[in-house]
């Protein structure tokens, strides 16, 4: 079986405080892209196996598809340990970015290892809510508004199509970093809800190319460029091919990854990530 976990974009990101239970009250606004890693899941005997292609990647219990999968096995009702099953992972979402590649990747696994060991959906979407708050969108796809720790979700119209130019720095940022940042700061930027990123500030007090890569895509033509989730990839939207591909030509550089893409709507988010 192959499955496939696509990236996402926050087109907006407010972070309204810090609640209880340690983590940000937000309102976000989530959106799917084309970009995707791909699982393939194997039969095979022994314990459950995880590889990757890409070496950065943990393949051990702390990457969120192992901790599918053992939620899933329990979920199941199975003991132990899961077995009898590998996962390859062709990784091309750049980790530690703000595109959701892990959340993705879990939400791939769980989908694809319930239908396997037949889980019901309510056992799904209970274990997506506790291995992330970003797990829960990606059963869903498109465009969707985020909120609580972004796990509640209302499903927005889809956005009209456009061209993405994601540009990934030649460094990551961890969401813990990032909302650490913002706590030391507690700064919002002015502006209305569908076109602010509250982290973008805080990210890009520590890493000031953030702000820069924004203004670049905006003087290439983006209609609207920001730092995407806790970053540290930046994104441009584009109406036009031609123009995202001469922004990609533009931004191309030595210390950074540019990739193009396009925004995905739900009906074809849903039908893409079941195959």
């Amino acid at each position: 079986m192959r499955v496939r976990a696509f990236a996402k974009i926050n087109r907006s990101l407010r972070v309204l405080g810090t609640r209880a239970d340690g983590y940000h009250e937000l309102r976000t606004m989530f959106q799917s892209i084309g970009l995707h890693d791909t699982l393939t899941i194997r039969a095979v005997r022994g314990p459950f196996r995880l590889t990757c292609d890409d070496p950065a990647c943990p393949t051990d219990g702390t990457n969120l598809i192992a901790k599918a999968a053992a939620a899933m096995w329990t979920a199941a009702g199975r003991r132990g340990a899961p077995r009898d099953v590998a996962i390859d992972l062709r990784k091309r979402i750049p980790m530690q970015a703000g595109l959701g590649g892990g959340s993705s990747d879990a939400a791939a696994a769980l989908r694809a290892l319930a239908k396997r060991w037949r889980v019901a959906d309510v056992k799904v979407r209970a274990a997506a809510a506790v291995l992330g708050a970003d797990v829960p969108y990606f059963f869903e796809g498109g465009t969707a508004l985020g909120e609580g720790r972004g796990d509640r979700l209302v499903p927005l119209p889809d956005i009209t199509p456009a061209w993405v130019v994601v540009t990934v720095p030649g460094f990551g940022v961890s969401t813990k970093e990032a909302f650490g940042w913002w706590d030391d700061a507690q700064v919002r930027q002015v502006g209305q809800a569908g076109h602010v990123n509250d982290l973008q500030l805080a990210v890009a007090g520590r890493h000031p190319i953030i702000n820069k890569l924004v203004a670049a895509l905006k003087r290439e033509g983006a209609f609207r460029a920001s730092l995407s989730g806790s970053g540290s990839a930046v994104f441009g939207l584009f109406r036009r091919k031609v123009d995202a591909e001469r922004a990609s030509g533009a931004m191309a550089g030595r210390r950074r990854r540019v990739l193009m893409t396009r925004t995905i709507d739900r009906p074809t988010y849903r039908r893409l990530a079941a195959k």
